[in-house]
């Protein structure tokens, strides 16, 4: 699949309202399938938004409630998702991506590995063990989810494992969407991959978040931004141009390894 469609559901999220928010998830993923796209990336937590005092509450198992609201989405749209939920694992809680495939079968779940302390996600929920990524039709694609942009070391290690994309579900704060820019260009230039980010946008709770989704390409060119507020954006993106960047400036045949 050289050309792929993507579709980014910026949305805000109601904290702490699973109903709400699922229903706003059910007409964001039947908007995407109805504009031709291939994929399309909810933001982290999209279900409850950082309502994580009541995780173990708001929580599903990975064979019930919201993954099975999306996998049934993915499924009746005929479009594969992706987006961040509470997952709860026995007794303990992480924060979950899920991939979904156009048929509604979950394909592989990313815990987040780096959990954010400033928001207090360390003390209510458990950090994931291992990075993920999947060979998927357009490319071997990699999950994470926002304060991991912070880690370089994670997005370098899905490149040299043969990475071209990466997906990442935000709730990213209006107050630092600078430093969202900056990292995810960064990321998608010295990976030499594309980078899709959805983030959420408006008021949650006592934060506003910044939204600026946007899809970075392999040479670091903007395809398609959002604004501040809640909206989708749909572009399309050419996955050949990942090998041809990669001939361009070889970095990972570059790479001292041997050093670092």
């Amino acid at each position: 699949m050289a050309k792929l469609s993507i579709s980014l559901a910026q949305m805000q999220i109601t904290l702490g309202d699973v109903k709400r928010n699922t229903a706003l998830m059910v007409s964001m993923v039947a908007e995407a399938a109805r504009r031709g796209s291939h994929m399309v990336v909810f933001p982290e937590l999209w279900s409850t938004g950082y309502a994580t005092e009541n995780a173990k509450e708001l929580a599903s198992e990975l064979n019930g409630g919201t993954f099975v609201q999306m996998g049934t989405a993915a499924q009746q749209n005929k479009i594969s998702v992706v987006g961040s939920v509470l997952e709860k694992r026995g007794v303990t809680v992480t924060n979950s991506s899920a991939f979904f495939a156009p048929n509604g079968r979950m394909l592989g779940v990313y815990r987040k590995l780096h959990l954010f302390g400033l928001m207090h996600e360390d003390e209510w929920l458990q950090s994931g063990g291992s990075p993920l990524a999947m060979d998927l039709p357009w490319g071997n694609t990699g999950l994470a989810i926002c304060y991991d942009l912070r880690f370089p070391e994670l997005f370098r290690r899905y490149a040299v494992e043969g990475a071209k994309m990466m997906i990442i579900s935000a709730e990213w704060p209006l107050v630092r969407v600078e430093h969202w820019r900056a990292l995810l260009i960064a990321r998608a230039i010295e990976n030499q991959c594309y980078v899709v980010a959805t983030n959420a946008a408006g008021e949650t709770g006592e934060e506003v978040f910044g939204g600026h989704s946007i899809i970075v390409d392999p040479w670091g060119k903007v395809i398609v931004e959002g604004g501040e507020s809640p909206m989708m954006l749909t572009a399309e993106i050419e996955m050949d141009l990942v090998d041809e960047v990669r001939k361009r400036i070889p970095v990972f045949d570059d790479r001292r390894d041997d050093v670092y």
